[in-house]
């Protein structure tokens, strides 16, 4: 049976439960015991299944045997929280950017590291996972020109981080691009210069497919789209169920995450008519 309401928020707090118990050595059953509730609970509750079970109660208790640190704590306290709240609604979540620079957590990033495949849009930025540092760094200085410097380093510094992702053979990456996202010049003609080359080197390994639709193609429907990801998962190894897949779409202040099945229908669609304009 599907679990209740949006699963968005549940996937993203049991991810950070399972890394912090793994982190402190301890076992999903020891934490059961703890807790009261049976292993399956546990699983169910680290599988993002079970609202129920995200209770301030629990989630503290949680903490105090991982030996959290405060931030930590903050995050999780605020992960169940919104859990309990999208327990009621029938899919998708809102974040603003503003919750990331409080607790230092991107959801988006977390559920990417879980996807088995991603399939991108991309319509003027590159997606992360396939930018150079320099293109990066053009990208944040153009987001927050104000900031400091450290701060764009340890910005450029994650999104490197993200791209391990495609150093597993497992994970598929699907990019088509606009072709506005080959001429417009982040950083200027050496950085693109340099980034274009990336793309090709990229596009030879067989786990990823780097294509592009021109701008002479008329009428299409990437360009009623702005920029989006389509992310997919595998089967979850305690329940045997599969995720649902997630559609992310990234703004200025905030991201949305879709996940009902009529709105990632439109949106696979879309793609299924993208792949067909786009060239390698």
């Amino acid at each position: 049976m599907p679990a209740e309401g949006s699963t968005f928020a549940r996937r993203a707090l049991g991810q950070q439960l399972r890394t912090l118990r793994e982190r402190a050595e301890v076992s999903q059953a020891a934490a059961a015991r703890v807790l009261g509730i049976s292993p399956q609970t546990m699983g169910r509750l680290e599988e993002g299944l079970s609202a129920r079970s995200a209770s301030d109660l629990y989630m503290n208790t949680l903490c105090n045997l991982y030996h959290v640190s405060d931030k930590e704590r903050q995050l999780i306290l605020a992960l169940a929280h919104e859990t309990r709240v999208t327990a009621k609604w029938g899919g998708g979540w809102w974040r603003p950017h503003l919750d990331r620079d409080i607790t230092d957590f991107d959801p988006y990033a977390a559920l990417e590291h879980q996807a088995t495949r991603l399939t991108a849009w991309a319509v003027i930025r590159l997606p992360v996972l396939v930018r150079t540092p320099d293109y990066s760094r053009a990208v944040a200085w153009t987001d927050t020109p104000n900031a400091p410097t450290h701060h764009t380093e340890e910005r450029v510094h994650r999104e490197l981080k993200r791209q391990a992702r495609l150093d597993d053979p497992d994970f598929t990456a699907e990019i088509i691009l606009s072709e506005a996202a080959l001429r417009e010049e982040w950083g200027g003609p050496a950085v693109m210069a340099e980034q274009r080359q990336h793309l090709t080197e990229l596009g030879q390994r067989p786990n990823i497919s780097i294509r592009v639709v021109p701008f002479t193609t008329r009428n299409h429907i990437g360009a009623s789209l702005g920029s989006f990801s389509l992310l997919e998962f595998p089967m979850m190894p305690k329940s045997r169920m599969t995720q649902p897949p997630i559609v992310h779409i990234e703004e200025h202040v905030g991201d949305l995450y879709l996940e009902r099945s009529k709105e990632v229908a439109r949106y696979t669609s879309a793609i299924t008519e993208l792949r067909r304009l786009a060239s390698a």
